[in-house]
């Protein structure tokens, strides 16, 4: 049963982080452990990652699963946790403004308060969702959390420098999206890269966005106080960590296919009560 009260708190809280005087470093879970994990190195706040749910569940990104699927796992994250945690609902698991808006009930009804919205397509011909149909969609979403009362934190995306066609038009249409976005209803404006955001793009998103600004962390990502020092507000990490975590696990398996050893697999192991204990009050339940 969700606490309708606690969750209207953590949207609250969640919302208010965005505007705080220190970046916001939005860790992203695929799990309940990974979650924990989070929750017990100081995170304040985490996002979920569709990438790294596909991948434990058996998919491909890209809304293989269905959306009952992906908040299956959501609402285990949520209720491992005592943070607030905002989904990944990729494009809304539908093409029509009602759909999606369904889609952002169903995240209110797993207990997230806050939930991502990309207006990637999917699609080499057209790479960008129409953008007056992505605002429609954010209205939507936007007027079922004000009629449910909770202020659900919407980060929009926009996945212009994801598009096959990076051009020098990008940031000006990374920065119209956004404020459409932001016009319609958005939070935060999520511009997420390949490594192709330096620091002059970033600190002009910054000042053009008229909306706190997502940045996705990555290997040619400035450091994080210099990301604050440029005023962004939120930096996520995606699906990053979860494929680190199958680095190391791959290189356990090749040390023990290849020398017969253990070393990998037992230096600086959490150990099983450990790794128990954060879950006994659960009662089994996530």
């Amino acid at each position: 049963m969700i606490d309708a009260d606690r969750q209207k708190e953590k949207a609250d809280g969640f919302l208010a982080l965005h505007h705080a005087p220190t970046i916001l470093i939005l860790a992203n879970a695929w799990d309940a452990i990974s979650a924990k994990i989070y929750e017990l190195e100081g995170f304040k706040a985490m996002g979920t990652t569709s990438a790294g749910i596909s991948s434990t569940l058996g998919y491909a990104d890209g809304e293989k699963m269905t959306l009952a699927e992906n908040l299956e796992v959501v609402q285990r994250i949520v209720n491992g946790t005592t943070l607030p945690v905002s989904a990944d609902i990729e494009s809304g698991y539908s093409a029509t403004v009602e759909g999606v808006a369904r889609a952002a009930e169903a995240v209110l009804n797993a207990g997230a308060v806050g939930l991502n919205l990309e207006d990637g397509a999917g699609n080499y011909s057209l790479p960008l969702l129409d953008k007056s149909l992505q605002q429609e969609k954010l209205r939507a979403i936007r007027k079922l959390a004000v009629a449910r009362g909770i202020r659900l934190v919407i980060n929009a995306r926009t996945d212009v420098y994801l598009a096959d066609d990076i051009s020098r038009h990008s940031l000006r249409e990374a920065i119209d999206r956004g404020n459409a976005y932001r016009e319609a209803g958005a939070d935060c404006v999520f511009v997420p890269d390949l490594g192709t955001l330096d620091k002059k793009t970033i600190a002009v998103l910054v000042r053009e966005i008229d909306a706190p600004v997502n940045i996705i962390a990555g290997a040619t990502t400035p450091p994080i106080p210099e990301l604050q020092e440029m005023g962004v507000s939120r930096v996520s990490l995606g699906p990053r960590p979860m494929r680190a975590a199958l680095s190391t696990l791959r290189k356990i398996a090749k040390e023990l296919m290849t020398k017969g050893t253990y070393a990998l697999m037992s230096e600086s192991s959490i150990s099983y009560s450990e790794v128990n204990q954060w879950f006994e009050k659960k009662g089994g339940t996530i």
